[in-house]
């Protein structure tokens, strides 16, 4: 009888603690969808362990060796790429907690990078293994932590992507049987009852997981009422979408594409949420739709929409410019869907087996219709047949100054600030051609103090101008910024400009000999600027910090944007013939070294020729530990020297990326949606200094100016030299 009492407790808090990590897994399953949490697996192997150790009841001392060990060993697997344990892993790693424990006490909490935020979730998990332990097998209490994970799942299904109806079932009978098995174990712990026939676990099972298989049958069968309450969710979205909007603070949005442009301005927070997926030949823009009518606070068109067969579409540009017939296919990704079609430039017309296509000649919107006019919202796939156009810039230069005006392209507020319109002459003044003139202004927002960022971007007060107000106050914002600002300027010395607005190319997520496949997210929404020029059509410009333009242009080298393609392209080819190996001249004596070892003759005895032969490798491994360790410190000076001694946009752009590839095996990458302004300020954070975003700042002066000479060689090279230091410290 002893021999039962002693495994009736065993068995009991097992299968308790088990349900209790199972519940507990519900709350892990959602962060991949809701939060930009990735390798979840990790954390739930992780759990699993603490799980086991505390069910076991491992000695305290043992146990958190055990779990810190665990820790450390997963931190270095997602952010280290140096040895555990070594003295640089250790090294960086205190550095790192330190950097953030003081961005905690300065409530910073911007500033904690992911590394620290993941150390953070898995110590909450390790305390997680003991309060569940404590809850379910020690007091038996579980009601609470059911309860709290039934608001969790019901609070996610409401108002997040995820869809928490299996975990809610899985929840219930989970519960339920953690329930069962809790209330019997007291009751038997209350009434000493000990039956010898339950040490055969599945009798006393069966009655629980009958009636849990019973119930949980019947509120899945049987009829369901219809919502008595209306749903909260649109009211509250549809209320707190422009909430505070006529305040002088900043408006917090979600970005991806939106229709409604009279209000511009507001900080955002970025969304990764796959839209559509392409397979096409090019990386180019997916057009929607275009505005013509600036107000001030945002953009409108100047007539009601108007569509009519896509057969009578207005060219966008003259037969004389060149164009491929090429061909894309647009996947739509979830459940997402939109009342206009996507197309690149030069659409053609689109191929399917419902409706008719539709465009609207003053947004050139398109839609597609079926018989009874009725838009078709729910295409989940479609192929667009277009004429990719290249620009020939020598074309666009002869073009003289646009003097005729097109009234809706030309518009402007007549509240619009005089001194926007001055501006727009001093950028242009010693331009003579449209195109130049459209350049200059092109290029002024990347070497006149703007900043491209998501945050804290102010909404103009009552009265104000958005443009006047991003061009002479704040200086900071996104693409709705840029594109604006460009074309009001533009219209300013009357040129005509309108607003364009989309997605960007998206990802290349794949590839094939025939085409290649983009997935385009939310985050890849995007507003350019086209502009017009006789005799060759509608021509885009991009004037967004960190964006290049997609569209294709002939070369030519007095082109400043086909000299930032040929940069664009040049700085992957440097990243790709970068070597990551040892120094070459120590490789060179490592060889040399080694040569000769092995061509000394053997003299005396077979031992004394081994044991010459076992100092040498054992030198020999030393030296290549020593170079492999010091590496990115002689390739720094190597790099100093080539670029002090000979000062061109090469070596300068070599010794940035340099940089960019140090920090990113540091742990420091640059995220693909990152520009490298955000890019900067994110390092210059972490490493309390300002010196990546002045490297930063001369590096895009090079990158869109081509302007060496102005770049102050020796201020260069100490602050890189310094930066260096400072990752390498």
């Amino acid at each position: 009888m002893m021999k039962y009492e002693q495994s009736r407790p065993i068995f009991f808090t097992s299968l308790l603690y088990i349900c209790g990590y199972i519940l507990f897994l519900e709350w892990l399953y959602p962060l991949e969808q809701v939060t930009d949490t990735h390798n979840l697996t990790v954390f739930v192997i992780y759990s699993a362990f603490c799980f086991v150790i505390s069910l076991f009841q491992i000695k305290w001392w043992l146990s958190f060796i055990l779990k810190g060990v665990a820790l450390l060993f997963i931190v270095n697997h997602l952010f280290f790429e140096t040895t555990f344990l070594s003295p640089i892993w250790m090294e960086q790693l205190f550095l790192d907690i330190g950097f953030n424990m003081d961005a905690v006490l300065s409530q910073a909490w911007y500033q904690l990078t992911p590394m620290f935020r993941s150390v953070l979730f898995l110590l909450l998990i390790w305390l997680m293994s003991y309060l569940l332990h404590y809850w379910f097998v020690v007091m038996k209490k579980i009601l609470l932590f059911v309860l709290l994970t039934f608001v969790y799942l019901a609070i996610l299904d409401t108002f997040t992507v995820y869809n928490g109806a299996l975990a809610i079932i899985r929840a219930f009978i989970i519960s339920f049987i953690a329930l069962g098995v809790a209330n019997f174990s007291k009751e038997m712990d209350r009434e000493a009852i000990s039956f010898p026939w339950m040490k055969k676990s599945a009798a006393w099972m069966i009655p629980i997981v009958a009636i849990v298989a019973f119930s949980s049958a019947i509120g899945f069968a049987a009829p369901k009422y219809d919502p008595q309450w209306p749903d909260p969710v649109p009211f509250i979205q549809s209320s707190a979408e422009n909430a505070g909007i006529a305040g002088e603070g900043s408006v917090v949005q979600k970005v991806g594409y939106g229709e409604d442009d009279t209000r511009l301005g507001g900080s955002f927070v970025q969304d990764y949420t796959p839209v559509f997926q392409a397979k096409a030949e090019e990386n180019h823009y997916w057009r929607i739709e275009t505005k013509d009518v600036y107000t001030g606070k945002g953009w409108t068109n100047s007539s009601e929409a108007n569509y009519v067969p896509t057969n009578r579409i207005p060219p966008m540009y003259d037969n004389t410019v060149d164009t491929e017939e090429l061909e894309a296919t647009i996947e739509f990704q979830g459940n997402t869907s939109f009342d206009k079609i996507l197309h690149p430039y030069g659409f053609k017309e689109i191929s399917t087996h419902r409706g008719n296509a539709y465009v609207d000649l003053n947004s050139e919107a398109i839609q597609l219709r079926d018989e009874g006019f009725e838009v078709i919202n729910d295409l989940n796939t479609f192929t667009v047949d277009y004429d990719y156009p290249t620009f020939n810039i020598d074309k666009l230069r002869e073009t003289p100054t646009i003097r005729e005006s097109l009234d809706s392209y030309t518009q402007l507020p007549e509240t619009l600030p005089e001194r926007v319109k001055e501006l727009a002459k001093e950028i242009t003044a010693g331009e003579e051609t449209a195109y130049d003139k459209v350049k200059a202004i092109e290029q002024y927002f990347s070497t006149n103090g703007f900043t491209y960022q998501t945050t804290d971007v102010p909404v103009p007060k009552e009265g104000q101008d958005y443009v006047d107000q991003f061009l002479f106050d704040s200086k900071v914002g996104y693409c709705d910024n840029y594109s604006t600002a460009m074309v009001v300027l533009l219209r300013s010395i009357d040129i005509p400009a309108r607003w364009a607005k989309g997605f960007t190319g998206g990802e290349e997520i794949d590839s094939t000999s025939d085409y290649n496949v983009y997935e385009v997210t939310n985050a890849n929404a995007h507003s350019w600027v086209e502009v017009f020029f006789p005799e060759i059509g509608w021509v885009p410009f991009e004037p967004t910090q960190g964006f290049s333009n997609l569209s294709d242009f002939q070369t030519s080298m007095a082109d400043t944007g086909a000299e930032q393609d040929d940069v664009l392209a040049q700085q992957d080819q440097d990243e790709q013939q970068t070597p990551e190996e040892t120094p070459q001249p120590s490789q060179e004596e490592e060889n040399q070294e080694a040569e000769a070892a092995m061509a000394s003759p053997s003299e005396g005895n077979s031992s004394f020729h081994w044991l010459y032969l076992v100092i040498l490798l054992v030198i020999l491994a030393l030296l290549v530990f020593i170079g492999y360790r010091t590496r990115f410190r002689w390739k720094t000076i190597i790099i100093k020297r080539k670029f002090m001694a000979n000062w061109n946009a090469e070596n300068y752009q070599e010794a940035y990326h340099y940089v960019m590839k140090l920090l990113r095996h540091r742990g420091d990458g640059k995220l693909p949606d990152e520009t490298l302004r955000e890019y900067a300020v994110k390092i210059d954070r972490k490493y309390s200094t300002d010196e990546m975003k002045k490297l930063t700042q001369h590096y895009e002066q090079l990158l869109y100016r081509q302007e060496i000479r102005e770049v102050p060689r020796t201020e260069i090279a100490q602050l890189w030299q310094n930066l260096i230091k400072r990752i390498l410290a």
